[in-house]
């Protein structure tokens, strides 16, 4: 699954983690018993026979028929599944999982297809597990299987989980209703009763029933049959063995285009009609991504074919569901008028990781939710890697520094949780889908990769791939598939390696020392806010770090195992400099002590191109992290960054003005601040007025040079440079001249729909715009055009249409709070309308979702006062028992405490540098 990234400019690359579960799975072998715990749910005197979460073990479901019959006129289905069980130890129980099923009937028989009982059978509920027990009087029988039949009905679910409904208006304002699944990590057990977790693999045969009007899609081919009242029946084949998670329907009346992978895989992409032009990049891109997943893992994709399926109503990015992958309309809409090349990236992006999906998660399933870092992980770096090979000219691997960057600020709070995390309940499980499953994941394995060399990565990975296809998978499974390595002639533990990285949560800080020849290395675990509770952290961690550096003696890239607190190289007298951590293949952050940040400043100063673009990137980054947590002065990544007059690379260049810019939007929402907030606005400008200057209005240029762009204009007008604006304006007012037969660059649109947003009749003409687009790509640049309005009654009718959801849909609503709250009118507004709406977000997008969380941290991400803190402690306070099972509150007040700190450190640092400067 990918999820929606939304960027925010706080101060220090800010990034969103989830919740510390607490408690560890109990698994049982043995039949349900009655329990001092149990329910009594039940009928007669039948009590709920299981008090634990996770189902019991006894009965392995093998093989579902699942009849659906979704009426899209009542908003309603009734459903029955047959599902063929083995039964391991005797009893007379069935527990599975259902939640809001209305169940009307329920037998079993056996294998002769006998019934266990001339009456329908009890069927007890424990909602509070989302379980149902069956009882049969006749016991089930160890060694044998069974069939349970079971029928149901219920509403199509309002919101984004379940078997749901969606909706999508034509261009001639009519309405038209479709229904889609949305199952991970969950929520199968909303659209029919299963056994709703990873390890319960089975075979599924899905039969939809429909009206003509409409088409149903699944995930395995299917063949059509009339049945009676004119209504159609489609067959689906039976599925290869998965997760009840990747199950997958849709019931809708959309168009598709099709091409054929060179191995003879189908793959079509469907969209609402007058979006099916919309369609040929991600054709395009899905074939290309196919082919090449299918020659790097050296494994056939299983299925005959692959549908991707654009959803109006969809919470997260995209969904990797085995054969028929669904996604939010920006995920795979491609519009070449309106879609901007950062658009067209992430396009791209989100087809690669669903499809790596297809092998890693869907093939190689985590055995439980504590390790979704093995599908989220892989997929994330799979992006780079896939996109890398068959689009290198998006240059993919500029943007994977900021993915390592944005895990480095999550892991150095003390909020922070471990890769692989105990998660038992469906809160807890949510919030695993966090920064640390995905970005941390994904840059602990691009490490791994590096040390252990391409090849030898790519084989064990195959290797591993192949050995528990169509099964369940531990992460010792994946080190010993990797493990046949020398590391300085000898075998290498890489166990032992590997569970520094994912069984402990944070992140190592190595700090270097020059002394004569040699480098004194040590380590600590970094920590941009220490709390007094934390006065041991620094011993209680300990990393097998794979360390890099290059000295300017030669182009090598040395390589050391730093396995202990302290240690040291030999390097010789003669080197000048070392840069540690090439490249940033390691997840590690470098400190150069005893001046050795001099060192780096002259050097950039001086010979910038000694060091890579990326070395380069991450001495800024590095540097500006080590402010925040105090081992160094404001002043000095000030200095370091001064070099950047002479950077002719957009990647450094753009990580040190989002510092710039970041230090700026954070003073501007503190309103006492009027004379610095101004000294540095001008700085900026007056710092980058070349490149300002150089931007052409246009969609022309490399990727890297349209990026650029697009970054540049934004914050140039933003910062109200006069050029900017008035180039800006002109062509906004050109663009309603026009009546939207002007398309403008894309790369620069939502800058100049930003400034036109500025006064009355310009913010209601973009409103109807966005009211009446066809194309989600311009229709995000429009909505962050609104939320830039300086009027705080805009502001808050935007954030009345998001929670009412038709003019706005509810999938945007959480974006739409975190960019009120960017802009310096809203900061406070978003941040109140959350607390006043809080139960109603609740309800709409579930309490651990990453859509909660980002509201929770997005919205106080920038507040940098003590009374703010008081603020934000006390409303916590208030939904206790809420933000007790929310690890994002602790993350919120984290970074609240980290900007009150950062403020106390360094402000008059600040502005004694500025005044300097601007003399």
């Amino acid at each position: 699954m990918v999820l929606v990234r939304i960027l925010l400019l706080s101060l220090f690359h800010m990034s969103l983690a989830g919740s510390q579960p607490t408690q560890r799975s109990q698994q049982a072998s043995s039949p349900p018993h009655p329990a001092g715990e149990q329910s009594t749910l039940g009928t007669g005197n039948l009590s709920f026979p299981w008090s634990r979460l996770r189902l019991p073990r006894y009965i392995i479901p093998l093989h579902y028929h699942l009849l659906l019959h979704p009426n899209l006129t009542s908003l309603s289905f009734t459903g029955s599944v047959q599902i063929q069980i083995d039964v391991q130890n005797n009893t007379n129980w069935v527990v599975l999982h259902s939640k809001g099923l209305q169940i009307s009937k329920a037998t079993i028989v056996d294998q002769n297809l006998a019934h266990l009982s001339d009456q329908v059978l009890p069927v007890l509920h424990n909602p509070s597990h989302d379980q149902i027990g069956i009882f049969s009087p006749r016991v089930l029988s160890s060694g044998q299987k069974y069939f349970l039949y079971i029928e149901f009905g219920a509403e199509l679910a309002d919101g984004f989980y379940g078997f749901y409904r969606s909706n999508y208006r034509t261009s001639t304002g009519e309405t038209r209703t479709l229904a889609s699944t949305h199952f991970e990590p969950t929520s199968a057990r909303m659209a029919f009763p299963c056994f709703d977790e990873p390890s319960f693999k089975a075979n599924f045969s899905v039969r939809i029933r429909r009206s003509p009007e409409y088409i149903s899609l699944s995930n395995m081919p299917v063949k059509t049959v009339e049945i009676n009242d004119g209504l159609l029946e489609d067959q689906f084949d039976a599925s290869v063995k998965m997760s009840t998670y990747l199950v997958a329907f849709v019931i809708c009346d959309f168009k598709s285009v099709t091409a054929t992978t060179s191995s003879g895989v189908q793959v079509s992409i469907y969209a609402a009609p007058e979006k099916w032009l919309q369609t040929s990049y991600a054709l395009e891109v899905a074939v290309k991504m196919l082919d090449f997943y299918e020659e790097y893992f050296n494994i056939r994709y299983p299925l005959p074919k692959q549908d991707l399926i654009a959803i109006p109503d969809f919470q997260s990015g995209a969904m990797e569901n085995w054969g028929l992958t669904t996604y939010r309309e920006t995920s795979l809409l491609f519009d070449p008028l309106t879609s901007s090349i950062s658009d067209k990236l992430w396009v791209t992006m989100v087809i690669g990781h669903e499809l790596a999906h297809q092998w890693f998660g869907n093939l190689v399933t985590m055995e439980w939710w504590n390790d979704i870092w093995l599908n989220e992980g892989f997929a994330r770096y799979m992006e780079y890697i896939s996109v890398e090979a068959t689009y290198p000219d998006l240059k993919v691997e500029e943007y994977l520094l900021h993915t390592c960057f944005s895990a480095v600020g999550h892991d150095s709070l003390n909020s922070s949780r471990p890769i692989s995390s105990p998660a038992e309940n469906p809160t807890q499980i949510k919030q695993m889908f966090d920064t640390v499953s995905y970005d941390k994941g994904a840059c602990v394995l691009h490490m791994l990769r590096h040390f252990l060399t391409d090849d030898v990565f790519q084989r064990g990975i195959v290797r591993y791939l192949r050995k528990y296809s169509y099964r369940n998978a531990h992460n010792q499974d994946l080190w010993d598939s990797l493990a046949n390595y020398l590391f300085a002639g000898e075998h290498l533990d890489l166990t032992a390696m590997m569970n520094t990285w994912t069984l402990q949560k944070g992140i190592p800080l190595v700090t270097v020392t020059r002394k004569g020849p040699r480098l004194l290395l040590r380590q600590d675990r970094f920590l941009r806010t220490v709390l007094p509770s934390d006065t041991l952290w620094s011993t209680l961690f300990l990393w097998h770090i794979p360390l890099t550096f290059k000295t300017d003696a030669s182009n090598t890239i040395h390589r050391h195992l730093m396995t202990t607190h302290t240690d040291s190289i030999h390097i010789g007298e003669e080197v000048s400099w070392v840069k540690v951590n090439t490249d940033m293949t390691g997840y590690y952050v470098v400190h150069y002590e005893n001046g050795g940040w001099d060192e780096m400043a002259k050097l950039l100063r001086e010979n910038h191109t000694a060091l890579s673009y990326k070395d380069r990137t991450h001495l800024i980054h590095n540097v500006f992290q080590l402010v925040t947590a105090g081992h160094l002065p404001l002043n000095k990544g000030l200095d370091l960054i001064g070099y950047l007059q002479s950077e002719t690379h957009n990647v450094p260049l753009l990580e040190g003005l989002g510092y710039l810019e970041a230090f700026y939007r954070m003073i501007e929402k503190r309103n006492e601040f009027d004379m610095l907030f101004l000294c540095v606005q001008m700085y900026i400008l007056r710092f980058f007025r070349a490149v300002i200057d150089q931007q052409t209005w246009s969609d022309k240029g490399s990727v890297s040079e349209r990026r650029l762009r697009s970054e540049v204009l934004s914050l140039a007008c933003h910062l109200n440079d006069p050029p900017c604006l008035e180039k800006a304006h002109q062509s906004f007012k050109d663009w309603l001249q026009s009546n939207g037969t002007l398309n403008l660059p894309t790369d620069v649109a939502k800058t100049v729909f930003a400034v036109g947003a500025q006064d009355d009749h310009g913010w209601a003409s973009l409103l109807h715009t966005y009211n009446i687009s066809l194309s989600a790509a311009q229709k995000s640049k429009i909505l962050f055009a609104l939320t830039c309005s300086r009027d705080t009654n805009k502001l808050h009718r935007l954030l009345e249409l998001g929670l009412e959801g038709k003019v706005i849909r509810s999938q945007d609503l959480s974006t739409l709070i975190l960019m009120v709250a960017r802009n310096p009118r809203g900061h406070h507004l978003a941040w109140n309308f959350v607390k006043k709406n809080w139960d109603t977000l609740v309800q709409k997008f579930q309490l651990g979702s990453f859509c909660i969380r980002n509201i929770i941290i997005g919205t106080t991400g920038q507040f940098s006062s003590p009374e703010e803190l008081t603020e934000v402690q006390l409303f916590f306070e208030s939904i206790k028992e809420q933000a007790s099972q929310l690890r994002a509150t602790q993350v919120a007040l984290d970074n609240v405490q980290k900007n009150v700190r950062w403020f106390e450190r360094n402000l008059e640092n600040l502005r004694n540098w500025l005044n300097k400067q601007m003399k």
